[in-house]
């Protein structure tokens, strides 16, 4: 499951341009790329794993943030499920979504004691309303819906929600980012909602594919993958008033499809997941400026018309090990990729999980405390997977 150099990943990528790009190394199984020093060594192993069906497919999964034994995933259909982790993972209880209106779980992400769990269905053409639900998991085994909010007047839903400890993020889709004032997560208040310009990178774009969707926040700035859209970069210490203060797209990919869907950032380097374009390392340090500093592009996006459809990955989500330097990727059809982003300007690739062979496909990608939790959903295209569930792994380096 797990060859030092996959065949889903070329032995080495050819350059294009002066972009500095990953090579696939040898039985080494890749490296920090710096000075010539041996590689702490990587390992990666399934622990445990929980099956679900296509009606309740499992798109985001979360280990406790707190260090309880505790995994809380969204289900779309099927609410957020709360499994306790030990030998295996045991389902303990079930917020079904018909609590919030029956507005699909499309993600989740903890802040201390509450999960914010966004709201609405963004799949298909039966679109919802975008929201977030407020949940209470001061006791993981009862956990307690606080608060909802949601805007009927708008369809598209959310992909994601964060917060600041105050305020509440949603990246909703087509709808732009909405802000919400959640010091009470029992009575949310809409404060703002930001649209930004979908004329860029194209000038006529499909504004089905331009759509608010990954979120990080480093202070008073918000990063925002705005998938056809690009990266955008939003100042919003005025949370009445967000603004643009930066925007970036591959020029390599003008006139191609692209997809900008998630991003995390370490210190003045923004890492963003580019579909099946693989992942750019970006120099965020002056947002009107943002420069690239290196892309990882393993399956040749720019090479021909139907890439998208034949690539043997997609990379949708990221999660960032700020401590060990470790880069994870959801890639769809080829499962999990592991990156050293020690060096951000020269990538190193270390694992794979899964492959292009086993016939399934991820989503979702997050990871605590020594552990990286994998979702995987029911597909047709771009690539075709029948299970839906999720794979939790352990790492150590």
């Amino acid at each position: 499951m797990q060859s030092p150099c996959p065949s889903s990943l070329p032995r080495a990528v050819p350059a294009i341009l002066a972009f500095s790009l990953l090579a696939c190394g040898g039985g080494s199984g890749g490296g920090s790329g710096g000075g010539g020093s041996t590689p702490a060594p990587f390992t990666l192993s399934q622990t445990q794993e929980a099956a679900s069906t296509c009606a309740e497919m499992f798109l985001a999964a979360r280990g406790d943030a707190l260090g309880r034994p505790y995994v809380y995933v969204a289900a779309k259909e099927g609410g957020l499920k709360v499994f306790e982790s030990g030998t295996g993972l045991a389902l303990r209880r079930t917020l079904p979504a018909s609590l919030w209106g029956g507005l699909h779980a499309m993600n989740l992400r903890q802040q201390g004691s509450l999960l914010l769990v966004a709201l609405g269905n963004h799949f298909g053409t039966d679109l919802q309303a975008p929201g977030v639900a407020f949940v209470d998991v001061s006791d993981p085994l009862n956990p307690a819906l606080k608060g909802v909010w949601s805007d009927g007047a708008l369809r598209g839903g959310c992909g994601v929600a964060v917060s600041d400890g105050r305020y509440a993020y949603l990246g909703a889709m087509g709808n732009g980012l909405v802000i919400l004032d959640a010091l009470d997560p029992a009575h949310p208040a809409f404060v703002s909602r930001f649209v930004p310009a979908p004329d860029f990178p194209d000038a006529q774009p499909d504004p089905a594919k331009v759509n608010a969707r990954g979120i990080f926040l480093q202070g008073g700035t918000l990063f925002l993958g705005y998938d056809a859209g690009g990266l955008r970069i939003l100042d919003v210490s005025d949370k009445a008033r967000p603004r643009e203060v930066g925007r970036w797209s591959n020029p390599v990919m003008n006139g191609k499809p692209r997809a900008y869907n998630n991003v995390v950032v370490d210190g003045a380097v923004a890492y963003v997941a580019v579909d099946y374009c693989g992942v750019e390392a970006l120099d965020v340090s002056n947002p009107a400026a943002v420069r690239l500093l290196s892309w990882w592009n393993p399956w040749n996006c720019q090479a021909g018309a139907q890439a998208w459809f034949t690539s043997d990955g997609h990379a949708n989500e990221l999660a960032l090990d700020q401590a060990k330097k470790l880069l994870f990727v959801s890639s769809g059809k080829s499962d999990l990729q592991v990156l050293d982003v020690s060096v951000p300007g020269a990538p190193a690739w270390l694992q794979e999980f899964g492959g292009t062979a086993n016939g399934m496909g991820t989503w979702g990608v997050s990871i605590q405390g020594g552990r990286a939790y994998l979702t995987y959903i029911c597909a047709i295209i771009p690539f075709s997977s029948t299970w839906t569930g999720v794979k939790v792994l352990s790492y150590s380096r």
